[in-house]
């Protein structure tokens, strides 16, 4: 075969201050690696950085420095931080086991204690190349699907994230105000951005304004801006949103919490395509696409006189609804890991690169009432408070996962009670209708519906 075309070796640092030694390692492992020595600390990271080596052989009893600090563990510490992937092989000596578990927490693949035996080594380094190999390749992997899982800042690759990705597409294009409904911490601003990122108005501002974090007595000059002088402290003129927003998109956050007033200003602004600043008497065109969001039933908030209906059928021109994470099926652990590698960069020093097997079936298994926001604090927290280097269910404050049912009788029930639901949800609790969408007879229906405690009245309108 032509040299050109042979594989190249793996790269091996090999940490030792004692010559002797590490000339031996080099030439007992050079056959199966590209072998590189440092004789000190600030020698061992600098060829780290420099050829970000498959596995390290570390000697934990490197001399101190001047200040007396262990130069051993704080080189581990270094490498960990700047790539918790790599796999680092401590060699101590006899009587240091504490110190060996230590630097197993702190992100360390094994250890190794002398006297050397090459061969013993030899094994343990090998299976650490073969570990960095398999994980590199599955981070690989994970990053390609979560490429192609991705719609501008939106990731998702479940069913109902693909209609919504397709939806938003269609939506986009036009010019007509969006609604879009979920429940808390699903993502709704997010599908606002990329509603306007794939627009024609992509190139305009994307201005938002979350009506529930904003004084109610400042809600309508942050929205419409205010002359000098329109009330005490208003000592300049000042834009507002809306003005901000023109020639873009105006995302209107939580639009339930908007007070009468100014709903009544909102509707007159989405009608006439003009506002007055407050305390001002001109009248200022703007050209602005208006995007709501909210997490409130705002139907029941119209008959019960806190939301105005015809300001609600304005911004309902299209609905767009987010669908809970509980509902997205694999889409948790492909948040979680994207998670994960974007919190890493912000946690130095942290050993934690991945989830372990309960972990991830903990994950899997909780309900998220609080959504995406929630895994992704959880994620966060995990990383902060992990000891080792995998997540684990107490790390995420999850429970262990109940043991999977592998009766077919079981999984056949919980496909036939979820058809039932979304035949039920699709159809507004309409029992006729859902029974001719799943093709059963109306009286075999409402034997299903007895048989899993299910109502129709309960997805009526």
């Amino acid at each position: 075969m032509d040299s050109t075309d042979a594989v190249p070796r793996p790269r091996l640092l090999v940490v030792e201050d004692e010559a002797a030694i590490a000339t031996q390692l080099r030439w007992a492992l050079a056959g199966d690696f590209e072998v590189t020595l440092a004789g000190d600390g600030a020698a061992a990271i600098r060829r780290f950085e420099e050829l970000g080596p498959a596995v390290v052989t570390l000697d934990l009893g490197l001399p101190p420095d001047a200040r007396g600090t262990h130069e051993g563990m704080r080189v581990l510490s270094e490498i960990v931080r700047r790539d918790p992937h790599s796999k680092i092989v401590v060699i101590t000596g006899n009587g240091q086991e504490a110190v060996a578990l230590d630097a197993i927490g702190l992100g360390a693949f094994d250890y190794y204690r002398k006297p050397i035996d090459i061969e013993e080594l030899r094994v343990i380094v090998q299976r650490a190349r073969h570990l960095h190999h398999l994980e590199r390749a599955s981070a690989t992997r994970q990053r390609e699907a979560e490429a192609g899982s991705r719609f501008e800042e939106l990731l998702g690759a479940s069913a109902p994230m693909r209609e919504l990705f397709a939806l938003i597409e269609r939506v986009a294009a036009s010019s007509y105000s969006v609604l879009i409904t979920g429940e808390s911490g699903t993502g709704k601003e997010l599908i606002a951005r990329a509603i306007h990122a794939t627009s024609p108005r992509r190139t305009g501002p994307f201005v938002p304004i979350n009506a529930g974090a904003i004084p109610e007595t400042l809600v309508e000059s942050e929205l419409f801006g205010h002359e000098r002088g329109a009330f005490t402290g208003a000592s300049t003129r000042r834009p507002g949103r809306a003005e901000l927003a023109n020639g873009g998109t105006l995302f209107l956050d939580e639009i339930g919490e908007f007070t009468p007033a100014v709903q009544v200003k909102l509707l007159r602004f989405l009608q006439e395509r003009e506002i007055e600043r407050v305390g001002g008497r001109e009248r200022i065109p703007l050209d602005v696409r208006v995007v709501a969001a909210t997490n409130a039933d705002l139907p029941r908030a119209i008959a019960e006189g806190r939301f105005r209906e015809d300001l609600y059928y304005r911004v309902n021109a299209v609905t767009l609804a987010a669908p809970p994470l509980r509902e997205r099926g694999e889409d948790v652990l492909l948040l979680a890991n994207a998670f994960l590698r974007a919190a890493r960069p912000d946690l130095a020093g942290k050993a934690a690169r991945g989830f372990s097997p309960e972990a991830l079936a903990a994950l899997a298994a909780h309900a998220w009432p609080g959504n995406v926001r929630e895994l992704e604090n959880r994620v966060r927290r995990a990383l902060v408070v992990a000891a080792g280097p995998v997540i684990t269910p107490a790390d995420l404050e999850l429970g262990p996962a109940a043991p999977r049912s592998l009766r077919l009788s079981t999984a056949r029930e919980r496909i036939e009670r979820e058809v039932l639901v979304e035949a039920l949800a699709r159809h507004a609790g309409n029992v006729t209708r859902a029974a001719r969408a799943v093709d059963v007879t109306r009286p075999t229906f409402h034997a299903l519906l007895n048989k899993f405690g299910l109502r129709s009245e309960d997805y009526r309108a």
